[in-house]
């Protein structure tokens, strides 16, 4: 296998060179459920599996690569209700207010947007849960924990498109 060393095991720049591609390409697709998956991905991207680790772990310190974690296909596994719930937060507070939202196990995503004349939420959150009636209850303790009351809640109607996005494939 060929392998790709700088000379201080640190890159000069932040670019994405050709190695990290595909180490990010072996990434992006399905763990493999083996005893060694790493060694099978290092495989995948063409270098050894001690390189394989070095470089991810240097690109999470580099902060070229941010998390690498399981997706729950939500609906396969009870959660047949979400909601988007958009929320009016005082300026002064959106971090405090975000990272307390942030840390709820019942929160997959939040988001701060800008706001329009007519659209005066500038916090979002996805909230999952088994019913309509438990997404209520979660976002009702959420705004009793925060103390933010001013919302709108958009519940999904259908889904058009769920994937996670891959980088670097070639067309």
């Amino acid at each position: 296998m060929a392998e790709h060393r700088t000379t201080n095991g640190n890159h000069e720049n932040n670019a994405i060179n050709e190695l990290d591609k595909k180490i990010i390409c072996a990434l992006q697709g399905d763990f493999p459920l083996v005893a060694e998956p790493y060694k099978v991905l290092a495989e995948k991207a063409g270098v050894s599996e001690e390189l394989f680790l070095e470089r991810v772990k240097a690109m999470e310190e580099e902060k070229k690569i941010r998390k690498m974690g399981a997706v729950l296909r939500h609906r396969e596994v009870g959660f047949s209700s979400n909601v988007l719930v958009a929320w009016k937060v005082d300026p002064e507070r959106l971090d405090e207010v975000a990272k307390q939202m942030a840390a709820s196990p019942s929160v997959s995503h939040c988001y701060d947007r800008t706001t329009a004349p007519d659209w005066p939420y500038n916090l979002y959150t996805m909230v999952h849960g088994h019913s309509r009636e438990e997404c209520e209850r979660i976002v009702a303790g959420l705004a009793a924990e925060t103390g933010v009351e001013e919302r709108a809640m958009l519940y999904t109607k259908r889904e058009w498109k769920k994937v996670s996005m891959r980088y670097f494939q070639e067309s």
